[in-house]
């Protein structure tokens, strides 16, 4: 696996949540939507390698620990 091209991948993942997050909102279906599909696409990517799909998790449970923070500040 190329660990150098996946990880670009994530970094490139991460800047287009934070797009995305602005474009269709924390609370929007389309954006979770969007998050549970792209995470899946680069799991596929890499053949669901155990890495990938770990990493991918964590990611997905950093922005939804993000959406309960958010919704927390916001009372």
């Amino acid at each position: 696996m190329d660990y150098k091209k996946f990880f670009g991948d994530v970094a490139d993942w991460v800047l287009e949540v934070n797009n995305k997050a602005s474009s269709l909102g924390l609370d929007s279906d389309p954006f979770w939507k969007w998050i549970m599909q792209s995470s899946a696409e680069i799991s596929e990517r890499y053949e669901n390698n155990k890495l990938v799909v770990n990493q991918m998790v964590m990611l997905v449970d950093w922005v939804q620990d993000i959406y309960r923070a958010s919704k927390e500040a916001a009372g």
